[in-house]
């Protein structure tokens, strides 16, 4: 699988999330791809449950089932059908104002879907496998890239070289593709960090997604397949996440509880413990010369809305579209003219999300007492106006805007 030169149309270099779904797309519409995975795939495919889990919106949800993924994965998901955000401080419970969304306001059934890394990564990787015109290499690492007038040679750590037509960054924050592009990026720090766990609770979470703003952070509590486990992604001041991360289980457990509340009835931990220091972070550049970046290597936002995934996937819907598209054209898919078309579909409205993202956690992530006021009357403004709520539930689920195929279940 590491065969010096071996060629491709497409090497994606990161084996997370997007780079499977990216390349499960593109293989579909004909090309071929290679996915480098610094990660173990046997490793990963086979951890058992530790809470970390994403939010699907509803437009995440037709893309997996346009590459055949869903049907692997339906039997396991946590349909959202209510999320209610609420401001206050710890142990004081609640404001009087909050904003709460249902289902019900939007014909599309349930706002999203729960699922849990291991049983979306795993779905991924037999799909993987399974798919023609797909190589996997797993434990190993892009460490190099060379553009030149009709293809790009990476570099791997192993000393082999790969080539293709376009080289994309599926890769994290810290994408090696796009520092070697000379890509720089915007970045701006919260002083948060997220302590990520689960919790296994009396009564029935019923479906509803709670997001409770807190002045250190917003804790997300969201339901998980079940009824009776949440994932908790807690933000808090870094300083003080770091004592929390330290304490034993019990500890934890009782520093978690005033902020949980008692809503849910008794609570205890069910998932191992992570941390994860949050800022906010953004690509200049979403291309350079045969190069493209998706995901977190183009975009890094706050956990606040659950969007990053989200995001991520209408990142590889546009870049999808526009590369089979070229490709059926015979146009060239690593050329100026394909990476820039990607780059305006997808950098203004990732750039104004992230952004947006990055307002609400500033506004909220303080005990100011005017701001305070401000943002309570603003959630029951917001909770009394249906037009204005079936708005923010539309844009949430990904049903807004101008969409790829994928995003609508439609195969490219």
């Amino acid at each position: 699988m590491t065969k010096r030169n071996q060629h491709s149309d497409v090497l994606i270099a990161g084996g997370g999330l997007n780079g499977p779904a990216l390349a499960l797309a593109l293989a579909q519409g004909g090309l071929t791809v290679t996915v480098v995975d610094q990660r173990p795939a046997p490793l990963r495919a086979e951890t058992g449950f530790d809470g970390r889990a994403y939010a699907l919106s509803i437009a995440s949800k037709r893309l997996l089932g346009a590459i055949g993924v869903w049907d692997q994965v339906a039997d396991k998901v946590q349909p959202i059908h209510r999320i209610k955000a609420s401001d206050g401080r710890p142990g004081e419970g609640p404001a009087p104002f909050f904003l709460q969304f249902d289902a019900d306001e939007i014909e599309e059934g349930p706002m999203g879907f729960m699922l849990e890394d291991r049983h979306l990564y795993a779905a991924f990787l037999a799909a993987l496998r399974e798919a023609p015109g797909i190589t996997l290499i797993s434990g190993e690492s892009v460490s190099g890239q060379t553009p030149g007038p009709a293809e790009v040679a990476a570099e791997l750590h192993s000393g082999a070289t790969l080539a293709a037509r376009l080289l994309v960054g599926c890769d994290g924050r810290g994408s090696g593709v796009a520092g070697r592009a000379g890509i720089r990026r915007l970045t701006a720090g919260y002083g948060q960090t997220a302590l990520v766990t689960a919790v296994r609770h009396e009564h029935h979470h019923e479906g509803c997604a709670q997001q409770f703003f807190t002045p250190g952070g917003p804790l997300a509590i969201l339901p998980l397949a079940g009824g009776h486990h949440s994932s908790i992604v807690w933000s808090e001041e870094s300083g003080l996440a770091s004592q929390i991360a330290a304490l034993d289980d019990r500890d934890f457990l009782t520093a978690l509880k005033p902020r949980f509340g008692d809503f849910l009835g008794e609570i205890s931990l069910a998932g191992a413990r992570f941390t994860y220091p949050l800022s906010l972070s953004l690509a200049e550049r979403f291309v350079a010369d045969r190069v493209a970046l998706v995901g977190d290597a183009a975009h890094g936002v706050h956990p606040v809305a659950g969007q990053g995934l989200n995001l991520g996937l209408r990142d590889v819907a546009a870049l999808a579209e526009v590369l089979i598209t070229a490709n059926r054209r015979g146009e060239d898919i690593g050329g100026g003219v394909a990476l820039e078309e990607y780059q305006r579909w997808r950098r203004f409205d990732s750039t104004l999300l992230a952004l947006g993202m990055d307002g609400v956690t500033r506004l909220f992530s303080n005990d100011n007492p005017i701001l305070r006021l401000g943002r309570d009357l603003g959630l029951g403004v917001v909770n009394a106006a249906p037009g204005l709520r079936r708005r923010f539930i539309r844009q949430a689920a990904g049903l807004s805007g101008e969409l790829p195929k994928l995003l609508t279940g439609r195969p490219v």
